[in-house]
């Protein structure tokens, strides 16, 4: 019994690290998922992103809480930040609030699936 609660335990742990948005921001646009433009209002974002500190904050998939991972293979998405926002599949705003994050404009959350 104890053996089967301790598995569970793990699938569960793995599940809950798997759910993390971990992203990875590449050097060329052509590596990337997604093309990403970074604007200054939160009124002009499709997602508000709150870049956390730690792999396991980011709870939950493609809810707008971010990890960067120091490696490619570790993420989920390959985003590119582009300089203009013509180019880009999605405008973000960068949070300093975790409550914030979120989509705003819920028509390209595939993007980030």
């Amino acid at each position: 019994m104890k053996k089967l609660l301790f598995i569970l335990i793990l699938a569960v742990a793995g599940t809950v690290a798997a759910s993390a948005q971990t992203v990875y921001s590449v050097s060329y646009k052509s590596e990337a998922d997604v093309k990403v433009y970074v604007t200054n209002y939160k009124s002009d974002a499709d997602l508000v992103v709150y870049k956390c500190k730690y792999k396991s904050d980011a709870q939950g998939t493609n809810k707008g809480l971010w990890f960067f991972t120091d490696y490619k293979s570790d993420a989920k998405k390959k985003v590119y930040f582009v300089d203009y926002k013509s180019e880009a599949d999605i405008v973000v705003y960068f949070s300093d609030y975790k409550s914030d994050a979120g989509w705003r404009n819920r028509s390209k959350m595939h993007k980030m699936q």
